[in-house]
């Protein structure tokens, strides 16, 4: 083909080219003006996971709560189980990425590596997959999410967000679903078998234990009671 119908076919593909472009910086911006807008504290934001059952017409439950309206001792027992530095650091945990990436790089089993921000951030906007690329777009998002928003804010979506059981997404449908009890009233058991069920809560029924989710239920239940400095971002 003559150079110059190459070019003419290449001037002819520029818009469509520069809309493609368009489109995916428009997708990448987007979340971090929703982290904007969720600021706000009567929206109440929904997960990828939620959208993806209202697409499936599967429908899902949850019922926004307050923070102010979820037992202490279940956001306690969650730092404990998921993310004991989340009043100290920016959103990811430096720390634990650096042992997480020298451990893949190895070919050793890892652990998750990820911070509640880091959490919420992956089910605000992202997927579920353990990959480089998830968690290259995980971490600008998790620390523009803790550094826009209180630690208070935060834990509040993640508790309402976070699935734990299949349909059902938020603290308050997952103690009723579980324990028949509203969110404010669920005892330290309660809270610490909820809480050792998030890294899995399709497997891990925290209504109906195991005796292994039972055991680290107990230790977690024990955390949770020591956790008064670690909380303060919270209830200081």
């Amino acid at each position: 083909m003559p150079a110059y119908r190459q070019a003419l076919l290449w001037l002819k593909s520029r818009p469509m080219m520069m809309r493609i472009a368009l489109a995916i910086a428009g997708l990448a911006v987007l979340p971090y003006l929703l982290i904007i807008l969720y600021l706000v504290p009567f929206i109440h934001p929904v997960s990828t996971l939620m959208l993806r059952d209202l697409v499936l017409l599967r429908g899902y439950d949850r019922r926004w709560v307050s923070i102010d309206d979820i037992s202490p001792v279940l956001v306690q027992s969650v730092m404990m189980s998921e993310d004991g530095q989340f009043c100290f650091h920016g959103g990811v945990d430096w720390g634990e990425m650096r042992m997480l990436v020298t451990d893949t790089l190895s070919g050793q089993s890892t652990r998750g590596g990820s911070t509640i921000p880091m959490q919420t951030a992956k089910n605000l906007f992202l997927w579920n997959s353990r990959s480089f690329v998830r968690k290259a777009l995980e971490l600008p998002l998790a620390v523009t999410a803790d550094f826009v928003w209180s630690k208070r804010r935060l834990m509040e979506i993640y508790l309402n967000i976070a699935e734990w059981g299949p349909g059902i997404y938020g603290i308050e449908a997952a103690a009723r679903h579980h324990f028949k009890v509203p969110a404010s009233k669920l005892s330290s058991r309660q809270a610490a078998l909820l809480a050792v069920s998030l890294p899995n809560p399709i497997d891990r029924n925290a209504g109906k234990p195991g005796r292994g989710l039972r055991r680290l239920a107990a230790v977690i239940e024990r955390r949770a009671r020591g956790s008064g400095e670690y909380i303060r971002c919270i209830y200081g």
